[in-house]
Order: structure tokens, then sequence, then C-alpha cells
């Protein structure tokens, strides 16, 4: 479900999303109150919002998502990448944040990696993996490269039952079940000309 006051934003949105063989449009909305109306009847596996929104912000529209679900995937599409917004959007529950400005690619690939339990954060103003140490990014780094964990290991010059045990660690300090869901991670991150 998409929530943007602006239609014309909101239609080159749904034409991206459409062209998408995995993601389809279930719903859209232009204000807190219409969304806030329309999300219990739809239930979108993604809601993707904004944060300017005529009658208030996109966390008011996350925030009753949650109440409505607690599992609710959400992700922030905005014009703007300052601290403030990243911090709002990741205490209402968002997995992520993407600019307006982003390629079409890019947004769809984003909603497709939150959809898959991943997190998208622009770097810069907010790190992507708060939590992680300098070793355990490096890690996150090579299973987006594709290595296994004894590739891992030998790579990084530990054992590979370390490995194993520092790959549990990240998987649940990003929320996440799977290593795919971490590779899927860095592979949107990198799509979108992150670090």
């Amino acid at each position: 479900m998409l929530v943007d006051d602006h239609e014309v934003v909101r239609r080159g949105i749904v034409t991206a999303i459409d062209s998408s063989a995995a993601l389809t449009v279930v719903g859209e909305a232009s204000s807190v109150v219409e969304a806030t109306r329309r999300l219990p009847a739809i239930r979108p596996d993604v809601l993707v919002v904004d944060l300017q929104l005529p009658d208030g912000t996109g966390i008011d529209v996350m925030r009753a998502a949650r109440e409505l679900n607690p599992e609710q995937e959400m992700l922030v599409l905005t014009s703007f990448d300052d601290d403030a917004a990243l911090r709002e959007s990741r205490s209402a529950g968002a997995a992520g944040l993407i600019l307006k400005s982003a390629r079409s690619k890019d947004i769809v690939s984003a909603i497709e990696t939150v959809h898959g339990g991943g997190t998208v954060w622009a770097n810069g103003s907010a790190e992507d993996e708060p939590e992680l140490s300098e070793s355990d990014r490096r890690i996150v780094e090579l299973i987006g490269d594709g290595h296994s964990n004894r590739e891992i290991a030998e790579q990084i010059g530990i054992a590979e039952k370390t490995v194993k045990n520092r790959v549990t660690v990240i998987l649940q300090t990003l929320g996440m079940q799977r290593r795919t869901q971490v590779a899927a991670m860095v592979a949107a991150r990198r799509r979108a000309g992150w670090k």
C-alpha cells in the first residue's frame, strides 16, 4: 500500500511497482485519515509511506499500522534525508528509508528487501547496522558476496565455528531469520549505491 499526497509521485511509483513481477499495489492513500481508514481492509504486506502528509505525518500512519499489525513491514519514501527523519522512521518501526529521488528500480528493490525481512537505510546520516562490530560488518559483506562460512573463515582468519556463531548473532541483531535475507539486504544496498 502506498501513502503519498502527490498524485504524480504515486502514479510513478505505482507504475514502477507494477512493472515488477513480484509486487502489486493493493491500495493507495493521500492522507493520514484516508490511510488509517483503508488499512484495516487492505492489510498490505508492505506499507510505503511519505513522511509529509497534508493532515499529519507518515509516522502517524505507521503507528496506526503497527497497532493493527505489530509485524507490519514498512518503508519510508521521502524527499528529506536528515537525521530526524531517519530517527523518527526507525522509532516508528520502519525497516528502511529511501529518497524519492532514487531510481524506480531502486525503490522497487527497497520494497522487495523490506518484504523479505531486510532493512534499507541510506548511509551517511544513520548507520546501516548500528549494533554490528567492524568484523561483523565484514562478515555481512562477505555473505553479500555469496561466501560460505568456511570461505569467510579462511578470508578473515578465524575458525569456521566462530563464523557460524557470529552469523547467528548478526541475524539476531538485524532481526532476520536467514542469511539469504542478509545477502538480499547487501545486494539492495549496493544496487542503490550505498556503502
